[in-house]
């Protein structure tokens, strides 16, 4: 998850990382993790997350996370990856698979669309870090 952060430009902070990677081990409602192997030797990791969808008319997830060490990259291991995690999602019911990618990360993109992921023209919009839960409000016609 390190080498994740460092890749991406994000603040790698260990205990919150550890507490919440701890939380997706212990609870299988919300998602799976996988360890990439090249050789037998861990060489990235994956984390599916189960979320549910009305648009998709019922469960889908999120490809969280997606990671290869830079010796693993271009040898077709993200891609086997990518046909893991649909396969995955399709024996937990899932009806969409997303996932997010830096806009600056051009093989990823390519990457990506090769594995039929599709830009939906669309912004992922994130309010982090919330506290407490938000309240339902009654929402009024007109």
């Amino acid at each position: 998850m390190r080498a994740l952060c460092a890749h991406d430009r994000l603040p790698w902070r260990p205990a919150p990382a550890r507490r919440a990677l701890l939380g997706l081990l212990r609870d299988r409602r919300a998602g799976r993790a996988f360890i990439i192997e090249v050789g037998g030797a861990p060489a990235g990791y994956a984390v599916l997350t189960l979320g549910y969808s009305l648009e998709y008319l019922g469960r889908d997830a999120f490809v969280d996370e997606l990671y290869l060490e830079p010796r693993a990259r271009g040898l077709g291991i993200g891609q086997a990856a990518l046909r893991f995690l649909l396969r995955q999602a399709r024996r937990l019911g899932v009806r969409a698979l997303h996932l997010e990618v830096e806009r600056r990360n051009a093989p990823a993109r390519r990457s990506y669309r090769r594995a039929g992921f599709v830009d939906r023209d669309r912004l992922l919009m994130t309010v982090a870090a919330l506290r407490t839960p938000l309240r339902p409000r009654r929402l009024s016609a007109g």
